[in-house]
């Protein structure tokens, strides 16, 4: 059954659709099977998968609006070896007719339910606002990552996101869980990433990833080429990153596999 990731922050510009396109790409090189959701407006994470957003004749919200399957919209084997569900500017639509629908929490979870089990992780990259689609995405997901830059006001919207994922988590989703959070645009010298990393460890513990992103040219010059960075130049400082990253992320999981095996295969008393 594949584990279902939310890359969230409602606060912009941390490098969330960044390390959605390339962590995905990472985990396919890890032999990963990876379907990518972009649930974001902007669409980047599409135009970042080498697919144009403006050119697709469907996307996730005439999923969400019960106009296609998701099997009508998928894009299998993109550039990168994933398969993707394209997001573009209608998805304001969903965004705001949602609201209106019954049942409007569970609908991406109950459109993704059948295509799940064919992948090992999906991966959601979430608007950066804590509307109706970033809703949608914590009730189906099993846990959130959570990308962030380490400075002040980074800590204010990552305790309004965490107060979010502990409601739905005591009301939609019983299951949600944070993942992990992970450092981006990273600079060791700045005194202020130390004091902000000091904290999340204080608060979070070993949820902090120990690896970090590093502001990277390449990385910043990939998405306009249509490729995660490890396919624009994967012997860059951002594609060691990302591929840290995966092998961390793969290692965490490994605990979790081995408890649910060993509880599979108890007795019945």
């Amino acid at each position: 059954m594949g584990k279902i990731i939310a890359l969230a922050n409602q606060k912009g510009g941390v490098g969330k659709t960044t390390t959605c396109v390339n962590l995905a790409a990472s985990l396919v090189v890890a032999k990963q099977k990876i379907l990518l959701v972009d649930l974001d407006p902007q669409g980047n994470a599409t135009m970042g998968s080498g697919v144009n957003k403006q050119s697709v004749s469907k996307s996730i919200n005439d999923v969400l609006m019960g106009r296609a399957t998701v099997e009508e919209v998928l894009i299998k084997n993109t550039a990168a070896g994933y398969d993707l569900l394209p997001g573009n500017g209608q998805l304001t639509e969903a965004e705001v007719k949602l609201l209106a629908v019954e049942g409007r929490e569970t609908k991406l979870k109950e459109a993704l339910q059948g295509i799940v089990p064919a992948y090992d992780y999906v991966l959601f990259d979430c608007p950066p606002s804590l509307n109706m689609l970033t809703v949608n995405s914590l009730v189906a997901a099993d846990s959130v990552l959570i990308p962030m830059q380490c400075e002040y006001y980074a800590l204010e919207g990552l305790s309004a996101l965490v107060d979010t994922i502990q409601t739905l988590c005591r009301s939609a989703n019983p299951k949600l869980r944070i993942e992990g959070l992970l450092r981006t645009m990273y600079d060791p010298r700045n005194r202020l990433s130390q004091e902000v990393t000091a904290e999340l460890v204080q608060h979070f513990g070993n949820k902090v990833y120990k690896t970090v992103i590093p502001r990277n040219v390449r990385l910043a010059e990939a998405p306009s080429h249509g490729l995660p960075v490890l396919h624009y130049d994967k012997y860059s400082r951002g594609a060691a990153s990302y591929l840290a990253l995966a092998g961390e992320f793969l290692k965490r999981q490994q605990p979790v596999i081995a408890e649910t095996t060993e509880a599979q295969t108890q007795p019945a008393e």
